[in-house]
């Protein structure tokens, strides 16, 4: 496989700038090799200043060159950059979806012939610890294409899957953020109950859920290994826990994941 150097995103919001962060800051990437296409001059400006990459409000500039194409607009946007930019795109050009609920056939049908690479990842992104899934068409397969497990491993993790899987992936990682949320939320508000100060209770309780995720990929210990070590006979923990049995936390997540899985599969039908 050619060894890609040259990355243009089409789009310039959040999540690109996430991206762009662990390139440049993690895994090294130089600036001069990442451009940038982006609608708004001052967001173009900020982009420049905060990695020293090129950004523009057209791709005209670079378009025809880079080796690879990260999309990375909203999916309502998409029609309009693909009937702009797939002419423009030098041949055999890697290209990276991370447009929500596109299919890869989208993009193959735009740039017929290419290694296509769609990826699903989520909002942790943006500090560095997202979780991201990613598909590849068959010529993706083909040139043993793993330019975007290295782009995406700098931002967090990066796990293939097939593209029948994308769906699970948006109600298990994609959606589960909120899920989180929600649960540091929750203990929080148990911590003021019990007495703590808001802002205390706030902090132990996001503290300890990223404690407890490092503990599991870290560890490489099923999650029921690592309870049983905290829970002891008659004690403390076994008491939550067996208030959250009663109450269905755990089935409540595991329908929480499959009706997300669900309505992005309706979605998906919508489009």
């Amino acid at each position: 496989m050619d060894k890609v150097q040259t990355i243009g995103f089409i789009g310039g919001g959040m999540m690109a700038g996430a991206i762009l962060d662990g390139m440049v800051h993690r895994m090294k990437k130089n600036p001069a090799e990442l451009f940038v296409s982006e609608c708004r001059q001052e967001r173009c400006c900020e982009l420049n200043a905060l990695y020293g990459v090129t950004a523009k409000t057209t791709a005209d500039s670079f378009i025809g060159k880079v080796d690879a194409v990260l999309f990375a607009v909203k999916p309502q946007a998409l029609d309009a950059a693909l009937e702009e930019i797939a002419p423009k795109v030098k041949p055999g050009a890697r290209i990276i979806s991370i447009v929500a609920g596109v299919p890869v056939a989208r993009f193959e049908k735009a740039f017929p012939g290419h290694p296509i690479v769609r990826v699903m990842p989520n909002t942790p992104l943006s500090v560095g610890e997202g979780m991201s899934a990613y598909t590849l068409n068959a010529a993706a397969e083909a040139v043993s294409d793993t330019t975007a497990e290295e782009i995406f491993s700098s931002c967090g993790r990066a796990v293939k899957v097939t593209e029948s899987l994308m769906d699970a992936v948006t109600g298990l990682s994609g959606s589960g953020p909120a899920y989180a949320f929600l649960m540091i939320d929750a203990l929080s508000d148990g911590g003021v109950m019990a007495g703590l100060p808001r802002d205390n209770a706030r902090i132990m309780a996001a503290q300890t859920l990223l404690g407890a995720a490092k503990m599991v990929l870290e560890t490489e210990k099923h999650p029921d290994v690592l309870r049983d070590a905290v829970t002891s006979p008659a004690g403390t923990t076994i008491a939550g826990v067996r208030v959250m049995e009663q109450q269905g936390v755990r089935g409540a997540l595991i329908d929480a994941v499959m009706a997300a899985t669900k309505r992005s599969e309706e979605l998906g039908k919508l489009k």
